[in-house]
């Protein structure tokens, strides 16, 4: 030809790599081998969170907020200094872990009716996200299953008492129209028939039966669950589902929330909880205050005479002496004793009442023992004081002394005694809901797009795990030379492109086409053909220290190739002029007659058992300078065929005549024969299927030819991806597979 030859690509690429480049690209080549399984995995693990993500109950969260308000006692003197008598303020701590208690749980639950559980029987999986969707009632029934519902049935139960040991059970309200009902469940023989806003009440095997429906709705045949569920376990996961915290520090508000599927249920519930909370306070409150008020009312009386004596004495003596002049130290004394005196009565007091509720080691009580050491110690120097003046000015300031601080005493329990009426009666605590909770608008979880994108993300990472997995514990397949020969040992002698004219070749030959039906022959100029050449090339190196003539060509296992190859390579041999000679010695399954066009009688098992010659079993310039030895018919014992005498004669002979024979045989793991003709040939091929062979196999076919006492010469990999860049490294660099694409001659680049 006189065109001009244009490559438009490189034979090989090589690249300095070090270490580091080797690891990522081992790794990048394992995440390519398995990209389908990774494909697979992540998404389907995608496809279940979104699933997941749309189909979940939504779950609501509501919150309310109290406030604990600061004690400001019963007044002002007896019961102010150092805390009142009623008001001793609990920590926001201790008022959040009543809050948490069971009593106020309990309580909440009764209010809010939580001991029972119903609502409509919904299709399985997806009938609460239909029900979510509808706008109306459903027909019930779902795939011939009668009762199930997903539109916007609804059911309200008032009472539901059973047997303690129905607790738990599963019963079933079936609507019948009209505000009619019946009641099925385990315990009753027989379904019984109640109306809506009546009380039903029936027996069962365990006990009575109590049923009120406040609301129904559903068309006839929707069926509803209705569940009394035991108590404990009720009251104890409505205290774990409380989050009590206080915002800020010592601020006394404190937060309640709770998260529920059921928004009216999330606001029932919680503000039960600041209902009943707020009544406990008042009540305990109000308790506190009587047991107060019955300590004033006795006290009352024994101050009141203790008034009364001392205005008698003072009057007495003023009617005796008259009125004295007090001089400016008198008066300050007699202020500074009135104070100090009135102050330690109060904490005595304070103190006797203490002494009932802690011990004398508690703060509080401390507290006041220091106090009273303290006005007792300013007592003692007012007192001196006093002893300095003039006798008829200290009897004066001591019975005036005395009269002012048992006024104020009085006045004061009084005082106290009034306040504590009004704390009895007015039913106020010191707590109150500031923010009762109002019913959520919008649900707070799923959160579909995290859900969905933590769905891609873990699918993604077990494809990745699974794919590591694989490939350290199922042997991957061959995708690159450099594992066959960094692995085997056996150098790679030509590296087989896929062909898509192949492809088409196949096709028709399947169709029923004849004649000659080789790659070599119709596109010669085939990427595939042109690494067949590199094979022809280092072939005449390879055999120049054989002892035969005679090339074997086989594989691991079926499938790999080993006919195609074996048909084109020896066309191409004739190509250049050799006389060669293919032998199809697969007597098992060889079918290399049909790349051909021939057929499979008068061939070499006729040869060599002697009923048929060399002239009549071989087919004559099938191409030029080829001729071709077909299996013949295929015999019940091909081991014993070619184990014989007569099948080393026959190769002998057969060799004499030819530059070249090619033997295809059978696959080196399916049958013994390969390594029964290997012992007669100076060279062994060995084919490999990119992406389908294994190392395992390699080994284990070179294994089995050692054993026969020939080795294997080489490895031809065939249907290599030439689109796909091998991202693996060796010590000598990083390199991909591509081939010379003449503009002039060769198609467009595959």
């Amino acid at each position: 030809m006189n065109s001009t030859l244009t490559p438009k690509a490189n034979p090989s690429t090589f690249e300095a790599s070090d270490d580091e480049e080797l690891d990522i690209g081992r790794y990048l080549e394992v995440l390519q081998a398995n990209k389908w399984l990774i494909a697979a995995i992540t998404l389907v693990v995608f496809a279940g969170g979104f699933i997941y993500a749309f189909l979940e109950r939504p779950v609501y969260e509501a919150n309310l907020v109290i406030q604990v308000e600061d004690a400001e006692g019963g007044g002002k003197g007896i019961l102010n200094e150092a805390g009142g008598l009623v008001d001793v303020k609990a920590p926001a701590s201790a008022e959040m872990e009543i809050i948490r208690s069971r009593m106020i749980a309990t309580q909440a639950a009764e209010a809010a009716k939580i001991f029972v559980a119903s609502s409509p029987r919904y299709v399985p999986y997806i009938g609460g996200w239909m029900a979510r969707r509808s706008t109306g009632l459903s027909d019930p029934g779902f795939l011939g299953f009668g009762g199930y519902v997903s539109g916007q049935e609804r059911i309200n139960v008032s009472t539901f008492n059973v047997p303690e040991a129905l607790d738990g059970a599963l019963f079933t309200v079936t609507a019948k129209g009209d505000g009619q009902y019946v009641l099925s469940g385990p315990g009753l023989k027989e379904p019984v028939a109640g109306t809506v806003g009546t009380p039903l009440k029936t027996a069962s095997a365990q006990g009575p039966i109590e049923l009120k429906l406040d609301e129904l709705a559903g068309k006839p045949g929707a069926e509803f669950n209705v569940q009394a569920l035991p108590k404990l376990p009720t009251i104890i996961g409505l205290q774990n589902s409380l989050s009590v915290y206080e915002r800020g520090k010592a601020s006394g508000i404190i937060n309640v929330s709770r998260q529920d599927v059921d928004p009216y249920r999330l606001t029932r519930v919680l503000n039960a909880v600041g209902s009943e909370y707020v009544r406990q306070n008042v009540e305990r409150k109000a308790a506190e205050a009587q047991k107060t008020l019955a300590f004033l009312d006795v006290q009352l009386p024994q101050f009141k005479k203790q008034l009364e004596a001392s205005e008698d004495v003072y009057n007495r003596y003023r009617n005796q002496k008259g009125t004295v002049d007090f001089s400016q130290e008198a008066s300050l004394a007699l202020t500074q004793s009135v104070d100090r005196q009135t102050k330690l009565l109060e904490a005595q007091q304070r103190r006797r009442e203490l002494e009932a509720r802690f011990t004398s080691a508690h703060p509080l009580v401390q507290t006041l023992d220091a106090q009273i050491g303290a006005l007792k110690a300013d007592m003692a120097e007012i007192q001196q004081r006093i002893k300095s003046l003039p006798e008829a000015q200290q009897e004066a300031v001591r019975m005036e002394r005395d009269v002012k601080v048992n006024t104020e005493l009085y006045q004061s329990l009084l005082n106290n005694a009034l306040q504590l009426r009004l704390v009895k009666e007015g039913k106020v605590g010191n707590v109150r809901v500031l923010d009762e909770a109002i019913l959520p608008l919008y649900p707070i979880k799923p959160n579909r797009n995290v859900i969905i994108a933590a769905a891609l993300a873990l699918g993604l990472f077990l494809g990745i795990v699974a794919a590591f997995l694989r490939n350290a514990f199922v042997e991957r397949r061959i995708r690159d030379p450099h594992e066959v020969e960094a692995n085997s040992g056996l150098p790679v002698f030509s590296s087989i492109p896929v062909s898509s004219n192949q492809d088409a070749i196949a096709k028709r030959r399947l169709s029923g086409a004849t004649g000659v039906r080789l790659l070599a022959i119709e596109h010669p100029d085939d990427p595939a053909v042109e690494s067949l050449r590199s094979l022809r090339t280092a072939m005449q190196f390879a055999m120049l220290e054989s002892s035969n003539n005679r090339v074997l060509i086989t594989g691991p296992t079926p499938g790999v190739g080993k006919s195609f190859v074996s048909a084109n390579f020896a066309a191409l041999m004739a190509s250049a002029g050799r006389r060669t000679l293919l032998i199809d010695a697969d007597l098992r399954r060889g079918h290399t007659h049909q790349y051909l066009g021939l057929q499979r009688h008068g061939g070499l098992s006729e040869l060599i058992a002697g009923s048929l010659t060399i002239q009549q079993t071989v087919h004559r310039q099938v191409v030029q300078n080829l001729d071709f030895l077909a299996t013949g018919q295929l015999p019940p014992n091909p081991a014993e065929l070619l184990v014989s005498e007569s099948f080393k004669t026959t190769l002998e002979r057969l060799s004499e005549q030819y530059d070249l024979v090619v033997i295809d045989t059978p696959p080196v793991l399916v049958a013994a024969d390969t390594s029964t003709v290997a012992a007669h040939t100076g060279t062994v091929l060995l084919v490999a299927r990119a992406d389908l062979s294994t190392m395992g196999e390699i080994k284990e076919s070179t294994r089995r030819l050692a054993m026969s006492g020939k080795s294997a010469t080489g490895v031809l990999l065939n249907a290599m991806n030439l689109g796909r860049r091998s991202l693996a490294a060796s010590k000598y660099g990083r390199y991909r597979y591509t081939h010379y694409n003449y503009e002039s001659i060769l198609p467009e680049e595959q």
